[in-house]
């Protein structure tokens, strides 16, 4: 029965894939997924049922998040600013942010989504100031703590900075507390801090104590981009050219914690 089954679904995805309906080919890929176990059902149909909202636009951060209905605006109370999220991350940090009060620790979101727009405005204006030094050293200098537009996580709605963007406030008094508390707690509610310190080993940016980032969706994103994203994606800000050269993907995209 589970091979028959298998051959059903292939026969259905390529012999009528140009009259068939979405809903139709998800109810049989939900009857393979029920009948066949997990070890034996090809990674092909994994992954197109794990990435099947996902595009290209989205994880290059193409796309405005303040009209997805997959965002939302964070009440003032919980950020100093204009900010936007994923529903999911921020209903999340929501619980977070709850448990760290009852233990004085207040939580400020001080950045999250940035498409790309912003972050090629953040970037350009970044390139402008280090115009002193040779074009490559130039992107290597920036790449310290900014990403290269289409290549942040920022893009996401994943991740977000909390209170200060110096490492030097989590080092002592407050910062320190809230920093201990968040190492220790930040996973019980899905999120780790990406760019720990690199005397591992850790490519790309430097340590940033105030990123954290919700895994259960930026876990996902990161697996899409790896798939489908090449440096040829990477394109329309200064400096683009240098993407490839330095390992944008490999060192930046992937230098992270792995958690």
């Amino acid at each position: 029965m589970k091979i028959k089954l298998l051959i059903l679904l292939v026969t259905l995805q390529f012999s009528c894939k140009n009259n068939i309906k979405k809903p139709i080919v998800n109810d049989v890929v939900s009857v393979v997924i029920d009948t066949i176990p997990p070890k034996e059902i090809p990674k092909q149909i994994t992954d197109s049922i794990r990435f099947k909202d996902l595009t290209k636009d989205f994880v290059l951060g193409k796309f405005n998040y303040r009209k997805d209905s997959t965002f939302v605006k964070v009440d003032r109370q919980h950020s100093n600013k204009v900010i936007y999220l994923q529903k999911q991350t921020y209903s999340a940090f929501l619980e977070m942010h709850k448990e760290a009060k009852k233990e004085g620790i207040d939580l400020t979101i001080i950045s999250g989504t940035r498409n790309f727009n912003a972050q090629r405005a953040i970037w350009n204006r970044k390139w402008k100031k280090y115009n002193a030094l040779a074009p490559k050293t130039r992107a290597l200098k920036i790449l310290e703590y900014s990403s290269m537009p289409s290549t942040s996580r920022h893009h996401w709605g994943t991740d977000m900075d909390l209170n200060n963007l110096n490492n030097a406030y989590f080092e002592y008094g407050k910062g320190l507390k809230t920093y201990n508390w968040l190492v220790k707690n930040a996973s019980k509610f899905g999120f780790f801090q990406p760019y720990i310190s690199k005397e591992n080993g850790r490519k790309g940016y430097e340590m940033e104590k105030w990123h954290w980032s919700y895994q259960p969706l930026s876990g996902l994103y990161l697996d899409y981009y790896n798939m489908e994203i090449t440096y040829n994606d990477i394109t329309g800000f200064s400096g683009s050219e240098f993407a490839k050269d330095i390992n944008s993907i490999s060192d930046y995209v992937n230098g992270i914690e792995k958690n």
